[in-house]
């Protein structure tokens, strides 16, 4: 049996989503879990920051409550809010409150797309207190062992504008998360969708070789999850070529000569 058959059979026999990886993020999460320290994940989009999250929630049997940051997103979306109903005004909880109240797992995904005042209310909550205050309620949580916190973003979108602060970031426990080897790239596919290891092959050095032209034509690369995405449908009877312009071609661009481009590359690779 192979590892990464063992790997499969073992997380599907815990009932975790399926994950492979690329270093000791695991062992490092686990360490920061136990010494109540918040976690901060960057790295490229659809590189599996969000799975690894999922994975590691389910690992330590914690609930997981996830917030996908946005330029709207203010204080009162995390922390909650007064709401009037039926003549009366009742408080809400927000994620973060709630994730605080229970012992819970918060992940803030693309942390930096937030407003910047926003990040301020996480700061209590990330040093040695661990307290959430809530100005509303004139309360203060203290966070119990099992609640932690976790942020990501992709640092490739980082501007002026859109960044995370260096008296935030010092906050964290950081990783480093990228696209994966070819060998787990192809093992991560096989594993993901099923499909069977030749095309898994054949699809990461298409990847691979889109990636090359990422610095040339696209804003972005292509992604782990947009090879899981072809794979899917390959194997699900999709023309190789046409799963790959859908998943891959029209996510990547909307400039027609690229994406010509990148169809001769994927021609190429399938030999057609």
């Amino acid at each position: 049996m192979t590892t990464q058959t063992q790997t499969v059979l073992q997380q599907e026999t815990q009932g975790l989503p399926f994950y492979r990886p690329q270093g000791n993020e695991v062992e490092l999460f686990e360490y920061a879990y136990r010494h109540q320290l918040p976690v901060l994940i960057k790295g490229p989009t659809g590189c599996g920051k969000t799975r690894f999250v999922r994975y590691m929630a389910e690992r330590l049997a914690r609930k997981l409550y996830t917030v996908a940051c946005h330029d709207d997103l203010t204080a009162a979306d995390l922390v909650g809010r007064h709401l009037i109903g039926d003549g009366s005004t009742t408080w809400s909880d927000g994620p973060l409150t709630r994730a605080v109240r229970e012992g819970a797992i918060c992940y803030l995904d693309e942390v930096v797309e937030a407003r910047k005042d926003t990040t301020v209310v996480l700061h209590p909550l990330t040093d040695d207190r661990r307290i959430l205050p809530i100005d509303r309620l004139n309360e203060e949580l203290e966070a119990p062992a099992g609640f932690m916190l976790v942020v990501s973003y992709n640092p490739g979108y980082q501007n002026l504008l859109k960044g995370l602060k260096p008296s935030t970031r010092q906050r964290f426990i950081s990783l480093r998360f990228g696209y994966p080897d070819a060998e787990l790239e192809q093992a991560i596919l096989e594993g993901e969708t099923g499909i069977d290891p030749m095309t898994a092959k054949r699809l990461v050095a298409l990847g691979n070789a889109l990636r090359s032209l990422k610095d040339h034509d696209l804003e972005e690369a292509a992604s782990t999850r947009l090879l899981v995405y072809a794979a899917t449908l390959i194997r699900g009877g999709c023309d190789p070529v046409e799963a790959c312009r859908a998943a891959l071609v029209e996510s990547l661009t909307d400039e027609e000569e690229t994406a010509e481009a990148l169809l001769a590359v994927i021609r190429a690779t399938y030999g057609d």
